[in-house]
């Protein structure tokens, strides 16, 4: 087990902030740091507790920062909670074969699942949405599928899912991007629970370092909803160089894993 000293401490700290103002800022994306940072910046060796732990994390964070979006009015929670109960099986699924997948190939797996995140972030939405939307039979059959689908990938990955979510409420519930975003923060939070607690069957979460990744996540969430307002105007932008961070992040996690496979 990872000894707790003062370095290892401020790295989680740390950590858990940058994923906490990402989440609050862009809803989806954020999640996809903390295994990476928890690898190379916390220094945890196997990717399945880096996984397990930051997906415990990310759960309580996302939690943490709905309760900003909840309280301005951008969350439409029947489609939320919609989405969200049609993902938590996949999620569950995608966690249950991730366990048994080979570390380093995990990782690669995962750096993909990045480059896509990123690539994701990037497209322009083909509509402004409806800020006005409602839960209908015909929005309910398109959220369904899309949500078992992005339950598997976060619970596979151990992220939340929100690249994925984002789009999908966008697309089958005609959502805006501020409201999906709020509102993806619910499957966020439900996804990397079920994931966590998967994972935590078979060992692979430290309940430490999830104390402190909380810890510091919130903080960095509260900042990252006043960001999301102060955005609001220029999130485009805001998220493309996010996006570009991220597939940055994405090009090292995979030749780092693809290295190790290879001298394997």
């Amino acid at each position: 087990m990872l000894e707790l000293a003062p370095s290892v401490i401020a790295a989680t700290l740390v950590s858990g902030a940058v994923v906490g103002v990402f989440l609050g800022a862009f809803g989806g994306g954020g999640s996809v740091l903390a295994a990476p940072l928890l690898i190379y910046l916390v220094g945890v060796a196997d990717p399945h507790i880096a996984i397990g732990t930051s997906a415990a994390a990310v759960a309580a964070i996302a939690a943490f920062s709905l309760i900003g979006h909840w309280r301005g009015g951008r969350v439409k929670w029947p489609c939320a909670l919609a989405f969200a109960g049609a993902g938590l099986a996949g999620s569950i699924i995608g966690s249950t074969i991730a366990k048994r997948i080979d570390g380093d190939a995990l990782l690669l797996g995962f750096a993909l699942a990045m480059a896509a995140i990123s690539l994701s972030m990037f497209r322009k939405p083909s509509s402004p949405g409806n800020p006005d939307v409602s839960i209908t039979p015909a929005i309910m059959a398109r959220l369904a599928p899309v949500g078992v689908g992005a339950g598997m990938a976060a619970g596979f990955f151990g992220i939340g899912g929100g690249f994925l979510i984002v789009p999908g409420l966008m697309m089958a519930a005609n959502m805006t991007i501020a409201n999906a975003m709020a509102s993806s923060l619910v499957s966020v939070a439900i996804f990397g629970a079920a994931t966590s607690a998967n994972y935590a069957l078979s060992g692979f979460v430290d309940g430490r370092l999830v104390l402190l990744l909380l810890f510091g996540g919130a903080l960095g969430g509260t900042a990252g909803v006043f960001i999301a307002r102060a955005l609001a105007d220029r999130a485009r932008a805001a998220r493309s160089i996010f996006a570009g961070m991220i597939l940055i992040v994405a090009l090292y996690v995979g030749w780092d894993a693809a290295s190790a496979l290879a001298a394997a």
